[in-house]
């Protein structure tokens, strides 16, 4: 049965009850979201930020409502500007997407009261699944192995190590490692700023680190008449800082048995709830086979396409026909694998220290072949916010084997070129190939324990110039010569327009190049990868901020535009690898340590401060 014919089979029980949907979010799943609406004859109305007001999103939607200022607090986590831009745009239903208020049961209960229909769980069932804590408890009352838990006043001493989360949210935020006991009192401390910046809440708990574990989902459709499946299973283990970098379906290597275990658990947690619309199980699976509950997460995931490709279903469209009352009519036989699907998100920030790069979009190349999906907001000229995650773009390929998907995804990986901010691409590739992931052996601790070092992702002097002549070329040349000729579709070059100007080039064997100059800054792409140099040899980077050190005495430099959250007072005593500041940058939290056992000198910023790209932080001194 294709896509199509399974989502034809719903039987709408309420007609036009959804006519304009509001979608109260940004960037890629906004998109996604949009095009949902319009294939069901829905209406869409954006919402945006200052930041956001020339964004695709907003472009694609029939209505756009602004929102206010950048900050997220002040934007998309403002429920009162949100319900009203439901009404004043004639909205009758809002959906949340992913993040933001996405699992927030307030936040559904004033969209209720608003008289708006909420795609997406009851606020009843969002508290009692949302919510990590309270989902472990109906886990277990519903029969549903689950992780040890503590709170975090109570942790045993032979506990270690053990996981910091955010109760409340999701996406690796307010999560944190520690493996000894006189570590959890900071760890506590920033976990909880994380959480609370990121959803909200700065509620946590402590659980138990299940090591060499997969991490394997779930996906839960539960319509409004009783009817529920589970839509196969996801293995989302490569992750970096809790964060999720590749996501496949069907999860492989599971046994049919464990699939139906975990699944039948599934549904017995969201009748437990009295679950409805979309949502995802979270479990991990241990070397031994035994599986562990983790959370449900109430909305949609962002790994949602590769069940979509594996499965042929569209989940985004069942969300909207399950909130205007159709039937999901589709039973769990219907339900087989049709195709082998992987995903990769695209992300600014650095490959190999993981900071948000932030930057704008100067020039852009996206692969198109069979096979290939791309879910992304992108644009040349679009700035890439610090302000919000730093997703780009999900890179998904579907094939009839699972080595037939990897392998497409990397060539789709090597065409895709996006100047104007560093990427994670490096990485992607990197994790794509590590031996254990090819042989399906990987587990949550893989990529981590396999990263990238910082020469991979250098640019040699060779790179460097010849990235220069391709520019050159593109201003000086005939705008329909060879070296040019395959960027001309792009819109991202204009003949004698300098110097912002993308040009392409063969480099001897090398795959085409892409490079543009903008300012005092060489931007260019080799095989998928964006390097960035100024006119004088590319700079270093490291994972504690840019270093300048001299003897006895050390600058320590934001690597990163960002907020100061922490900062050591004057005078204080520090010893190598202690944190001196932290910044927060794109929801996440980046520690700026001392290099060598010394004094802090001297302190540049406050708590609160919203800091430049290489100011000096703080002076330690030996």
């Amino acid at each position: 049965m294709t896509r199509e014919g399974i989502a034809d089979r719903a039987t709408a029980t309420a007609p036009g009850s959804v006519t304009r949907v509001l979608i109260a979010n940004r960037g890629e799943i906004a998109v996604r979201l949009v095009r949902a609406c319009h294939s069901l004859g829905i209406e869409a109305v954006a919402v945006y930020s200052d930041a956001d007001a020339d964004a695709p999103h907003v472009a694609l939607a029939d209505h756009a409502v602004r929102l206010g200022p950048e900050p997220a607090r002040e934007s998309y986590l403002d429920i009162d500007r949100l319900i009203d831009a439901a009404r004043s745009s004639g909205a009758d239903a809002v959906h949340p997407g992913y993040g933001f208020v996405s699992e927030n049961p307030a936040f559904v209960e004033r969209c209720v009261a608003a008289g708006l229909t909420f795609i997406g769980p009851s606020a009843d069932a969002m508290r009692a699944l949302g919510d990590k804590a309270r989902a472990k408890a109906v886990a277990a009352e519903a029969g549903v192995p689950t992780v040890p838990e503590w709170m975090p006043d109570a942790v045993p001493a032979d506990a270690y190590p053990v996981l910091v989360k955010a109760a409340a949210g999701g996406g690796g935020r307010g999560m944190r490692r520690v493996d000894r006991a006189q570590d959890l009192a900071g760890a506590l401390e920033s976990a909880a700023r994380e959480a609370a910046a990121g959803f909200g809440d700065d509620t946590l708990i402590v659980e138990q680190l299940v090591t060499g574990a997969r991490h394997v989902e779930v996906q839960l459709l539960a319509d409004s008449h009783g009817h529920a499946l589970y839509v196969g299973d996801r293995d989302c283990s490569l992750q970096r800082r809790h964060q999720k970098v590749v996501e496949e379906a069907p999860a492989p290597g599971l046994s049919d048995e464990l699939r139906r275990e975990m699944g039948e658990a599934t549904l017995r947690l969201a009748a437990a709830a009295g679950y409805a619309n979309a949502g995802t199980a979270e479990f991990l699976v241990a070397p031994d086979g035994r599986y562990f509950f983790l959370e449900l997460n109430a909305r949609l995931q962002v790994e949602h396409p590769v069940t979509e490709e594996a499965f042929g279903i569209d989940l985004a469209q069942w969300q909207l026909r399950i909130a205007r009352g159709d039937r999901l009519d589709v039973q769990q036989a219907d339900l087989a694998v049709r195709s082998h699907a992987i995903e990769v998100r695209l992300y600014a920030e650095d490959p190999v220290t993981f900071l948000p790069t932030g930057g704008e979009v100067a020039a852009l190349r996206l692969p198109s072949r069979e096979g290939v999906r791309i879910d992304h907001a992108l644009r040349v000229g679009a700035r890439v916010s610090l302000a919000y995650d730093p997703l780009l773009a999900k890179v998904i390929a579907y094939a009839p084997t699972r080595e037939g998907a990897r392998r497409l995804l990397l060539d789709a990986l090597r065409e895709l070129s996006l100047l104007g901010a560093i990427t994670n691409a490096a990485l992607l590739r990197h994790a794509l190939e590590l031996p254990d992931f090819v042989s399906a052996e990987h587990h949550v601790g893989t990529l981590e324990a396999n990263l990238l070092e910082p020469a991979v992702v250098e640019a040699t002097p060779e790179l460097i110039a010849a990235a220069r002549r391709a520019v050159v070329r593109s201003v000086a040349e005939d705008p329909t010569a060879d070296a040019v000729e395959p960027f001309r579709a792009l819109g991202a070059w204009r003949p004698g327009v300098a110097p912002s100007v993308a040009a392409g080039i063969t480099l001897g064997d090398e795959p085409i190049l892409l490079a543009t100059e903008r300012g005092d800054r060489l931007w260019f792409s080799v095989d998928g990868v964006t390097y960035d140099a100024p006119r004088s040899p590319i700079a270093q980077r490291d994972g504690v901020g840019r270093l300048d050190a001299a003897g006895d005495h050390a600058s320590l430099t934001a690597p990163m535009p960002g907020t100061v959250v922490q900062a050591m007072a004057v005078g204080s005593e520090v010893t190598a690898g202690e944190v001196v500041v932290v910044l927060e940058a794109m929801k996440m939290e980046n520690a700026i340590a001392a290099p060598f056992d010394g004094r802090v000198e001297s302190i540049g910023c406050e708590v609160g401060d919203l800091v430049a790209k290489g100011a000096v932080l703080a002076e330690v001194v030996r």
